[in-house]
């Protein structure tokens, strides 16, 4: 054994430009399909970048930047619907004076992405991460904060419920 010192080699880095480019369009599509909704998506995805860039000497040392910059979008989109079910229900209990509001549905445009606007948000999330990102199973786990079986759960589950209604359209 020596007693000199170990070189450790420094992990790789990502240049913030090269990681931006390489992700960011992929990233709001896929939200959007999740969300039903490019400018709120496009809104998120920009938020985590603009945290990345502050953060990038460290960030970029991760294995995967990319995957927090996915998690922090994520977060923000959800983080909105939450604050915009808040608001809309609060508005509507002081217009109507009722205890019940039902939860606002995100709306989408037309074709595979009104279809997957009609899942449950879980559902819709897991699928657009998968199919329009093209994440792995365990990428979107990872992305989601949920286990590999619950991602592969949720998306049965989606594709249970587009099953008919794409079975319809093929039919017309």
């Amino acid at each position: 054994m020596s007693d000199a010192p170990r070189e450790v080699a420094p992990a790789p880095t990502w240049g913030f430009e090269e990681a931006f480019r390489e992700s960011y369009l992929s990233l709001v599509r896929a939200l959007t399909a999740a969300c039903g909704d490019a400018e709120v998506a496009a809104d998120c995805v920009q938020d985590a970048w603009v945290k990345a860039h502050v953060r990038w000497r460290r960030i970029s040392a991760y294995d995967n930047p990319i995957a927090w910059v996915r998690r922090v979008a994520i977060h923000k989109m959800r983080d909105h619907f939450r604050r915009e079910a808040r608001g809309s229900r609060a508005r509507a209990l002081l217009a109507a004076g009722s205890t019940f509001v039902e939860e606002p549905v995100v709306g989408a445009g037309g074709g595979a992405i009104a279809l997957v606007a009609s899942l449950p948000p879980q559902q819709r999330l897991a699928m657009s991460l998968y199919y329009v990102e093209g994440l792995t199973v365990a990428e979107v786990a990872a992305a989601m904060s949920i286990s590999e079986g619950a991602v592969k759960f949720h998306m049965n589950q989606g594709r249970e419920r587009l099953r008919p209604r794409l079975v319809e359209a093929s039919d017309a």
